[in-house]
C-alpha cells in the first residue's frame, strides 16, 4: 500500500518524480473518481483502490508516495448515466487515462464488455450495463521519462529537400530480409542497421509512419478474425502502440520507440507521425466506453445540440472531438508537445485535419487549434502536414490551411492519374501540378513545398496495382467488396492482374516509370508509398486497413523481381537531390530571370513553339513540353560543394501514339542531351550515342512516355 497525499493538478496524467507518482485527471461533470492500481495487466481485481478526493478546477488529483514506474493503473469515474442529456458515466467500466504514456493490451471482448449499456435492449443505449470489465479492459502504465539521447538533435530538413516515405512500422519490417526475426514488425526493426541501410540506399529523407498511437481495433473486425492494421482508431494519444514493441508492453515500448528515433536521426532521417486526433476508438452512441466517453462525454465530444445522445460525425467513424473546448485543445496540444519534446519526433501528418479546424460555424483557418499551434514555440517549428478534408459539409479544404502548414495535395494525385490515363483536357491542370500548384498555395505566402505531392498512399491502390487492376478486389475484407472507393483512375490496358502478354507488361512498366518520374520531377514535396519503388502489390485490394498479413506487408522478394524499377527510382531521387531546379523555394512565374534570357518555365507545343492561350483550352492535346531554367540557381550540397544547375526539358506524351517533339532553340550553342526516357529507362548523364539533339531536331517520344533532356553548351 502506498502513502496517499493530496497531489497536484498539473501535469495531467501519471507523473513520476523519483519518490512517487502524481495522478491527475480532468472531469468537470464527474461525481467521483477512483484510481485503481494493479499488480498485473490481465488481472480483474485491483491491488489497491484510491478514492480521489482532491479536485482543483475540475482536475482530480492524488499523489502516491512509493509508487514506481511500471505501475499498472486505470480509472473508474462515477456520475449520471443519462444519454438523453449527454451524460454517459458508468463506474463499472475501467477507463484509460487520456494522458497515459503507455498502455498494455486492448479490450479483450471474450472476458468482458466495454459497452456501458445493455446491448440488445429495445431501448438501445438508454439502459446502463453494470457488468465489471476490469479483467478485459486495457490498462495504463506509469512510465519513467528518462532516456539517454546521447546528444540527439533533429535533422531539420527543409521542405524543398524533403522526400517523404510513407510506411507502416510492422508492414515494412515484417518480412525484411537479413533482419533478426525477433525484431520484425517492431520499432527496433525499423531502427535497425538493416532497415537503415536500405533507406539510405533508396535516398528518401523523412519517414512518415502510419499511426503508432495506441489503437483499439473495432469489435466487428475482431469478430471476423480481422483487425485495424492501419491503426486509425486511437485509444491513447500519447502512448506508442505496444503491438510494434519487440521488448515488452509494460512501458518498454516507450524506450524502444525512443531508441528507434535516435538511430534514425543518427542516420540522417526525420520521423513524422500520422496522427488521428479527429476521432477516437469509442465510435458513436452505440460504441464502447474505454476512456473519454466515461470520463466526461459532454466536454470531450461534439454532441448534437438538440439530441445530445447523438454525436456529430465529421469522419465517418462515429464521433468527433469538440475542438472548440479548451480541454480538448489542451489535450491535443499536450500530446503533440510530448511527442516532440520527449519522444523527439520531427513533425506530424494530421489525418482528416479539417476536423481540427471545425468550430460551431464549420471549418475555418482561423480556428483555435491553428492559433494554438502557430503561437507554440515548439509545435510551430516542426513539420505540420494536413490531410485537408473530412466527410462533413465544407470538408474539402485543399489549399485553405494556414501558412505554417503543408497539405496532402489530392488535386495533384487526381490530375497526374487522369493525365497519364489519357483523359482529355488535363494539360492545363497538369501544368499547375508540375510547378507546385501555385493556384492552391501561392495566394497566402506559402512555397511550393506546401504541396505534398503523391500518386499513391496507404489508402487506395499501390502503384503496381494502379496500373494492373480495373476494379477493387477487397473480398478479403469480408464486406462483399463494398468497402473502399469505387473511383478508379488507373491505366492498365483493360486487362487485370498478371499477364504474360509482353506488350501489356511493357506498357505497365512504362506507366510505373511515368508516375514515379512525374512525382520526383515536380515542384513541391514528393511522397512515396513504401514498396512502390519495387512494385509492391495488394492483389488489387484498395482498402487493406484490416489486413495484418501478406496482403499489406511489404514483400521484399519483389525488390529483386523489379530491380530495374527500384534502381530507376533510386537514381531519380539522387537526380532530384542534385538538381535544385526541380525543388525550388519560390513559385515559377514564366518570366525572363536568368543569364540565358529565357523564362524560368516555358511551356512548349510539339513543334517547339511556346503554348498559346488557345492551346491551353484545347481538350485533345495530350502531349506537352516544359522547359525549366535553373542556370542561375546555386546550392551547397551535403559536402559543401557548390551545385550550379542548368536548363532541362521535360516532354510528356500521354497519347496512345508516338509524338515527335521539335527541340526548342536556345540563345547559346549546344545540344540537348537525353537523361531519361520512360519507354526504356534511365540514361547516363553524358548520354550514349544517338541521345543528343540539336535545336530544331526532333525527338520521338513514344506513346505513354516521359523524356527528360538537359541543355549542354
Amino acid at each position: 500500500m502506498f502513502e496517499i497525499r493530496r497531489g497536484r493538478p498539473y501535469p495531467l496524467g501519471a507523473t513520476w518524480d523519483g519518490e512517487g507518482v502524481n495522478f491527475a485527471l480532468f472531469s468537470q461533470n464527474a461525481e467521483g473518481v477512483t484510481l485503481c492500481l494493479f499488480d498485473g495487466a490481465d488481472t480483474g481485481t485491483p491491488s489497491q483502490t484510491i478514492e480521489v478526493k482532491n479536485r482543483t478546477r475540475f482536475i482530480w488529483h492524488v499523489y502516491c508516495k512509493g509508487c514506481m514506474p511500471g505501475q499498472i493503473y486505470g480509472y473508474r469515474v462515477a456520475g449520471p448515466y443519462d444519454p438523453v442529456k449527454g451524460q454517459r458515466f458508468n463506474a463499472a467500466k475501467l477507463l484509460v487515462d487520456p494522458y497515459a504514456h503507455a498502455i498494455s493490451g486492448t479490450m479483450d471482448w471474450s472476458r468482458g464488455s466495454a459497452y456501458a449499456y445493455k446491448r440488445g435492449d429495445p431501448r438501445a443505449d438508454l439502459v446502463i450495463d453494470t457488468s465489471d470489465d476490469t479483467a478485459a479492459a486495457p490498462k495504463c502504465i506509469v512510465v519513467d521519462g528518462g532516456f539517454d539521447w546521447e546528444g540527439d538533435a533533429p535533422p531539420r530538413i527543409p521542405l524543398d529537400k524533403t522526400i517523404l516515405y510513407e510506411l507502416h512500422v510492422k508492414g515494412f519490417t515484417a518480412r525484411l530480409r537479413n533482419l533478426d526475426p525477433a525484431l520484425r514488425g517492431s520499432y527496433a526493426g525499423l531502427g535497425s542497421p538493416t532497415a537503415i541501410e536500405y533507406l539510405q540506399y533508396l535516398g528518401v529523407t523523412t519517414l512518415e509512419l502510419l499511426p503508432i498511437h495506441a489503437c483499439q481495433p473495432e469489435k466487428f473486425l475482431l469478430d471476423k478474425g480481422l483487425t485495424n492494421y492501419w491503426g486509425y482508431n486511437t485509444l491513447g494519444f500519447s502512448a506508442p502502440d505496444a503491438r510494434y514493441s519487440a521488448s515488452g508492453n509494460l512501458g518498454q515500448q516507450v524506450t524502444e520507440f525512443k531508441q528507434m528515433v535516435k538511430q534514425l536521426h543518427r542516420a540522417g532521417f526525420e520521423v513524422i507521425l500520422d496522427v488521428v486526433y479527429n476521432h477516437t476508438c469509442e465510435s458513436n452512441h452505440l460504441g464502447p466506453t474505454l476512456s473519454w466517453r466515461g470520463i466526461d462525454n459532454l466536454n470531450y465530444y461534439w454532441l448534437e445540440t438538440d439530441t445530445p445522445c447523438l454525436y456529430h460525425d465529421y469522419t465517418g467513424c462515429g464521433n468527433s472531438p469538440q475542438m472548440s473546448n479548451p480541454v480538448v485543445l489542451r489535450m491535443i496540444a499536450d500530446s503533440l508537445r510530448y511527442w516532440v519534446n520527449v519522444m523527439h519526433v520531427d513533425g506530424f501528418r494530421f489525418d482528416l485535419a479539417t476536423v481540427l479546424g471545425r468550430e460551431k460555424d464549420g471549418p475555418t483557418r482561423m480556428a483555435s487549434f491553428f492559433d494554438i499551434v502557430q503561437q507554440d514555440p515548439v509545435l510551430s517549428q516542426v513539420k505540420l502536414i494536413a490531410e485537408p478534408w473530412d466527410v462533413g459539409l465544407g470538408g474539402y479544404q485543399v489549399g485553405n490551411f494556414p501558412i505554417d502548414w503543408a497539405e496532402w495535395n489530392g488535386r495533384y494525385r487526381d490530375t497526374v492519374r487522369r493525365f497519364w490515363k489519357g483523359d482529355a483536357g488535363m494539360v492545363s491542370d497538369m501544368a499547375y501540378r508540375l510547378t507546385g500548384s501555385s493556384d492552391l498555395y501561392s495566394h497566402d505566402g506559402r512555397s511550393p513545398g506546401a504541396s505534398i505531392n503523391f500518386v499513391t498512399c496507404h489508402d487506395g491502390f499501390t502503384l503496381h496495382d494502379l496500373v494492373s487492376y480495373n476494379f477493387k478486389h477487397n473480398r478479403a475484407n469480408l464486406q462483399n467488396n463494398q468497402d473502399g472507393t469505387d473511383q478508379n483512375d488507373s491505366w492498365n490496358c483493360g486487362v487485370e492482374g498478371d499477364t504474360t502478354d509482353p506488350a501489356i507488361g511493357k506498357l505497365r512498366t512504362r506507366q510505373r516509370r511515368n508516375y514515379m518520374a512525374t512525382l520526383l520531377l515536380s515542384q513541391g514535396t514528393p511522397m512515396l508509398c513504401a514498396g512502390d519503388e519495387f512494385a509492391r502489390t495488394q492483389q488489387g485490394n484498395n482498402n487493406a486497413y484490416c489486413q495484418d498479413n501478406t496482403i499489406s506487408w511489404v514483400e521484399w522478394s519483389r525488390a529483386h523481381q523489379f530491380a530495374e524499377l527500384l534502381e530507376f527510382t533510386r537514381q531519380l531521387i539522387a537526380f532530384r537531390k542534385a538538381h535544385p531546379v526541380f525543388r525550388q523555394t519560390d513559385f515559377l512565374h514564366g518570366r525572363d530571370i536568368s543569364r540565358n534570357q529565357i523564362k524560368d518555365v516555358t511551356w512548349l507545343r510539339t513543334d517547339g513553339q511556346e503554348m498559346g492561350e488557345l492551346d491551353w483550352q484545347t481538350d485533345f492535346i495530350r502531349a506537352v513540353g516544359m522547359m525549366l531554367d535553373g542556370s542561375d540557381i546555386q546550392e551547397q550540397d551535403e559536402v559543401g560543394k557548390t551545385i550550379q544547375d542548368g536548363v532541362f526539358l521535360l516532354l510528356l506524351n500521354a497519347a496512345s501514339i508516338t509524338v515527335n517533339f521539335q527541340m526548342p532553340s536556345m540563345p547559346s550553342i549546344g545540344l540537348w542531351h537525353a537523361r531519361m526516357d520512360t519507354s526504356s529507362g534511365w540514361i547516363a548523364a553524358s548520354g550514349p550515342s544517338g541521345t543528343t539533339r540539336a535545336p530544331g531536331a526532333e525527338y520521338s517520344v513514344e506513346d505513354h512516355s516521359l523524356v527528360l533532356l538537359e541543355w549542354m553548351e
